[in-house]
């Protein structure tokens, strides 16, 4: 896999916060690490919880302040988010073989990922 640009996503830890959709009230920290890996966990579950991941995530940015990312899980999920870091707001679309939903939020940093 090729080496990510740079941008405010790949090596950082953030939070998403959704508002609507199916996972209304829930938040998920999602850890983007430097080597193209995703780990992600609700910010309310059990912490000794083994975290979601997946293999491999891209980002695609849109200007300086708009971003997308975007991973399919091995039990085929794929989360595609637009981020908008002036606003701290996001618009996910959560799909699989069977549905498509669009989700509402906001989203913080957490700061930089683990190696």
């Amino acid at each position: 896999m090729a080496p990510m640009t740079v941008n405010p996503i790949t090596g950082h830890s953030l939070r998403f916060k959704f508002i609507d959709g199916p996972v209304a009230g829930k938040s998920y920290d999602h850890e983007f690490s430097r080597n193209g890996h995703v780990t992600f966990r609700e910010t309310d579950a059990d912490p000794n919880a083994k975290p979601g991941g997946a293999d491999q995530y891209l980002v695609a940015s849109l200007g300086p302040e708009c971003h997308v990312v975007s991973y399919l899980s091995p039990a085929g999920h794929t989360l595609t988010t637009i981020l908008d870091f002036k606003t701290m707001k996001l618009v996910a679309f959560a799909s699989n073989e069977k549905s498509l939903a669009m989700q509402q939020g906001t989203f913080e940093c957490l700061g930089s990922a683990p190696r």
